[in-house]
């Protein structure tokens, strides 16, 4: 971790866990299963972003969680969802998938393809109450509504399309190409965290790489721009 100016810190993309078996290839941005760093157990509310490619054909068996909000977002591929809900889904790049655990649920998780990987991100965001019900949401947007610009794709009241997360979070995504800029304030009071997810970005003149993540630590205006083209997450946190 390298510090940049006094209200951000950037969480370099080599210094991330890394976990490699015959058909998982998964990076830790924050303390998971073998991994640890006492300075990378989260961010705020945010706790995982694991950045994983799966196999044709394989995936992770039935397996449970409780009392955590998790998020998916693949950027190509598709993951095939089961659920103890009932649930049966394929996710897709530009979709958002959020799975609040609650008081206990069971999921399978896998590459949707027998030919091809599958590259997705998956977040875990701790919930503002403990023992809600488990319940399931999927939604789609367009790479339209995300070029350029930012996209709401998760927030705690669902607003303008978003799924619903049990915490006081806004998540945006945005894919951008070469001269497209954005501009966001971080607010008093609140922080922010950027995840690349793809490509190469530039915050505030700093070039940043697929893997690299930035902890907003209060108010700041960000600038976010690119020279070949990105995919970018942006969490907005109390």
């Amino acid at each position: 971790m390298t510090s940049n100016t006094k209200t951000h810190l950037i969480h370099d993309r080599n210094a991330r866990g890394h976990t490699q078996i015959g058909w998982l290839d998964s990076y830790h941005t924050f303390s998971f299963s073998n991994f640890y760093d006492p300075n990378r157990m989260g961010f705020r509310s945010l706790r995982v972003i694991n950045d994983d490619r799966v196999a044709p054909g394989a995936g992770f068996g039935t397996h449970g969680h409780k009392d955590m909000e998790i998020l998916t977002y693949v950027l190509e591929g598709a993951i095939e969802h089961k659920d103890s809900l009932g649930n049966g889904s394929v996710i897709r790049p530009g979709e958002a998938q959020i799975m609040s655990a609650g008081t206990g649920i069971m999921h399978s998780e896998y590459n949707h393809s027998k030919t091809e990987p599958v590259h997705f991100l998956q977040i875990w965001i701790l919930p503002n109450q403990q023992g809600i019900q488990p319940r399931y949401e999927q939604k789609a947007f367009s790479l339209e509504e995300r070029r350029g610009k930012l996209r709401l794709i998760a927030a705690k009241d669902g607003r303008d399309g978003a799924v619903k997360v049990y915490q006081d979070v806004d998540l945006y995504t945005s894919v951008l190409a070469e001269g497209d800029v954005i501009n966001y304030q971080v607010q008093p009071n609140r922080y922010a965290w950027l995840q690349i997810a793809q490509g190469v970005a530039i915050l505030n003149g700093e070039e940043l790489r697929a893997g690299d993540g930035v902890q907003i630590n209060g108010e700041e205006q960000l600038e976010i721009s690119t020279n070949i083209g990105a995919e970018i997450l942006l969490f907005d946190l109390a």
